[in-house]
C-alpha cells in the first residue's frame, strides 16, 4: 500500500508539474521511470559473486563489474534483468561449468557492484555491445529486460558473430510496459506526450517504434524462447508474438514455474540448446 500510495504522489507531482513545463515533466517522468532502486548485491550473494570478480571496465563513464568463471568450451554472455545482478545466474552456471562452457556475467548500472543510479535499455544496450566486442561470446542468454535488451542489440547489430541466443521470460512491447508506468503513477497526457517527446529526442523511437516482435523479422539467429504462461512481471504473449516473427527460433512454455526461471528443467533445456 505504502509503495503504491508513493508512486501516486510522484504521478501527481508530475501532473502538476507539466503544467508549468511539460518539457521539465518529461525529462523527470524518464528519470523516475529508469531509477533503480533495488539489485545491488546482497550479504548472501557476497560469496559467489566475489570468487569470480573479474576486471571492472569503464564504458560510458560506468564502472561495470565482470565475472569469470573459466571453461574450456564456447563463452556464454549472460545478461541479466530489471533491479537484479549476476548472482540470479547462479543455477544456470553451475550447469553451464559442469558442461566446460567459458562463462561471463556482469552487474548491469545501478545493479550489483557497478556504479550508477539508472538503467535503460538503450544504455544497456551499448554495455553489451561494448562487452561482446571485448570476450566474443559464441552464446548470449539475456534474462527479461535483459532478454529485451539482448533482442534489441541483434536489431542494431544484424551481422554480431554469435552461434545462438536465448531470452527467459523477455518484454518484448515498449508502449505495454510504459502504459503499465501511466497507470502505476496515475499520469495524465500531458506528461505522457512529454515523455515520449523527450525518449523521441534522444534515443530516436517513440513508444510503439520499440518493438522486439518487430525486430524479430530480420533476426537470423537461431534463438530459444523461454516464457512461463502463468508470468506475472512479463505476459507470456510478449514471447509467442516475438517467436511468431523469428524465423529461426523455438519457444518453449512452462506453467507455475514464475518470472525467474531457475529451475533445473529450463536450465537443462538451455544447456542442450547450446550444445546441440
Amino acid at each position: 500500500m505504502l509503495k503504491k500510495l508513493l508512486a501516486k504522489i510522484y504521478g501527481l507531482a508530475l501532473n502538476i508539474l507539466a503544467f508549468f513545463s511539460k518539457k521539465t515533466a518529461g525529462e523527470k517522468a524518464f528519470l523516475v521511470f529508469c531509477t533503480v532502486r533495488k539489485g545491488r548485491v546482497l550479504p548472501h550473494q557476497t560469496a559467489f559473486l566475489d570468487a569470480a570478480k573479474s576486471e571492472v571496465r569503464t564504458i560510458l563513464e560506468h564502472d561495470i563489474q565482470t565475472y569469470h568463471w573459466p571453461g574450456k568450451k564456447d563463452t556464454v554472455l549472460l545478461i541479466h534483468g530489471w533491479e537484479s545482478n549476476a548472482y540470479r545466474w547462479r543455477k544456470l552456471i553451475e550447469k553451464l561449468k559442469a558442461a566446460e562452457f567459458n562463462i561471463i556475467a556482469f552487474d548491469a548500472p545501478a545493479h550489483g557492484y557497478s556504479s550508477g543510479k539508472v538503467l535503460h535499455v538503450p544504455l544497456y544496450e551499448k554495455i553489451v555491445q561494448d562487452l561482446r566486442t571485448t570476450y566474443q561470446p559464441s552464446f548470449i542468454i539475456g534474462h527479461s529486460v535483459g532478454g529485451m535488451t539482448l533482442m534489441y542489440h541483434l536489431h542494431l547489430h544484424k551481422d554480431a558473430d554469435l552461434k545462438k541466443v536465448v531470452t527467459i521470460g523477455a518484454p518484448s512491447e515498449f508502449y505495454e510496459i510504459i502504459s503499465h508506468y501511466q497507470t502505476l503513477l496515475g499520469l495524465n497526457h500531458r506528461v505522457m506526450s512529454a515523455l515520449e517527446l523527450y525518449i523521441k529526442n534522444t534515443f530516436g523511437f517513440g513508444f510503439k517504434a520499440f518493438s522486439t516482435s518487430k525486430f524479430a523479422k530480420e533476426n537470423t539467429k537461431t534463438g530459444l524462447l523461454l516464457h512461463d504462461k502463468l508470468d506475472t512481471i512479463t505476459p507470456y504473449h510478449c514471447s509467442e508474438q516475438v517467436h511468431a516473427n523469428w524465423k529461426n527460433s523455438t519457444l518453449i512454455s512452462t506453467e507455475g514455474l514464475g518470472h525467474s526461471m531457475h529451475q533445473d528443467e529450463i536450465n537443462n533445456k538451455i544447456v542442450q540448446f547450446l550444445e546441440s
